[in-house]
């Protein structure tokens, strides 16, 4: 088959979204498929690229930062991708589309369907849901919801990234919804013994934007000062000053750690020499890093947000707190940083609940969505 796939952000642009899209891609690929991204460029990376076996091509947008798409961004992509996906599809002739977002690349595919025939899946990664990350798109939503339902009902397959997401989608979008997680590579991860840091270390991984509710490490851990503990926090974004200003009114600069924007390959280098994720986010589809944390043997402690809740067993590998409740947040910690004997059975448990999302399983899923497609065409 051959297969182009519609994302706006894609690495090292972006955040989970765009990794699910990256690793499906190249797993269908390893499946003997070809697959072209159509995505949006930014200063310093090339125009095209073979990424694994990817073919992936960047157009010109008004991006300007790796990890913050706005409306003029993302309505740009789309223009712009018009005639670009348009010129493709006419000299490749794919067989199928595959859309990451309903917004803003749902609108492109819906429109490259429209003209080309080419019929198209869409997967839901939560934030393109109306409701699913109400901090950082409520207000657009507001304007481009009455414009969003023909891009849902045109799909001839719709995926959700899980459950919670569904049923977000379900009370706006009356379709066929299936879930597929997102996954991980568990055959490219070394099974290493797992044992517990000293100190134990937590870290945190995400854009430093509200959604990801980064201050709430800094304020939670402030009050764990009597335990021994190091936190490594991954991501970039507008509340990296505040974040620098919060660990320094805290006294707590010899035990962060603040990396910035790193890598795919560098988060799993990092995962491998930590203890606990600590996601304390608002909203959350079903995160890419809560996937990478179980394949790599972290105990989870979280916000019972979003997929989040496929992810944790609770009290086996990790804890769910409600949002807002930064004292239970503290609780669970201190338990786990405290006896080191239940962190290391979190950390074991995460290891054997990894097998769930192992991607071998979520490409298999794609694969036969995608022949299902083509049979009916």
């Amino acid at each position: 088959m051959r297969i182009l796939v519609l994302v706006h952000e894609f690495p090292p642009v972006g955040g989970g979204g765009g990794r699910a899209a990256q690793d499906i891609s190249q797993g269908l690929v390893k499946r003997g498929h070809e697959v072209t991204v159509l995505t949006a460029h930014l200063k310093g990376l090339p125009r095209q690229e073979n990424v694994d076996g990817v073919q992936v091509i960047r157009i010109p947008s008004l991006r300007r930062q790796s990890y913050k798409a706005d409306m003029g961004t993302m309505a740009a992509y789309v223009l712009i991708g018009l005639l670009a996906g348009y010129r493709l599809i006419r000299r490749w002739h794919p067989d199928a589309i595959h859309v990451h977002f309903a917004v803003p690349a749902g609108a492109l595919a819906w429109a490259l369907s429209r003209l080309t025939r080419v019929p198209y899946v869409l997967t839901a990664h939560l934030g393109d849901v109306p409701g699913g990350v109400p901090e950082k798109t409520g207000d657009w939503f507001h304007w481009v919801y009455p414009f969003t339902p023909p891009i849902w009902k045109a799909a001839r397959r719709v995926i959700a990234v899980s459950e919670f997401t569904r049923q977000l989608a379900l009370q706006h979008y009356p379709v066929d919804i299936r879930v597929i997680p997102n996954g991980v590579d568990l055959q490219s991860l070394q099974a290493e013994q797992i044992v517990v840091q000293n100190p134990p270390t937590i870290i945190f991984a995400g854009r430093f934007m509200p959604q990801k509710n980064p201050l709430q490490v800094i304020a939670v851990l402030a009050e764990l000062k009597d335990l021994e503990w190091r936190c490594v926090m991954l991501g970039d974004g507008p509340l990296m000053d505040n974040v620098r200003q919060a660990i320094a009114r805290h006294s707590l600069e010899a035990r962060f750690t603040l990396l910035g924007w790193v890598t795919p390959e560098e988060v799993m280098a990092h995962f491998s020499k930590s203890d606990i994720l600590f996601m304390p986010s608002l909203s959350e589809g079903l995160p890419v890093v809560g996937v990478q944390a179980l394949a790599m043997g972290l105990a989870i402690v979280a916000n019972h947000v979003g997929g989040f809740v496929d992810l944790v067993e609770q009290g086996e590998n990790g804890f769910l707190c409600p949002p807002d409740n930064p004292a239970g947040l503290q609780e669970v910690l201190r338990a786990l940083l405290a006896d080191k004997s239940a962190l290391l059975n979190a950390r074991l448990k995460s290891r054997s609940m990894a097998e769930r999302f192992d991607l071998s399983r979520v490409v298999n899923a794609y694969e036969a969505t995608f022949q299902e497609v083509m049979f009916e065409t």
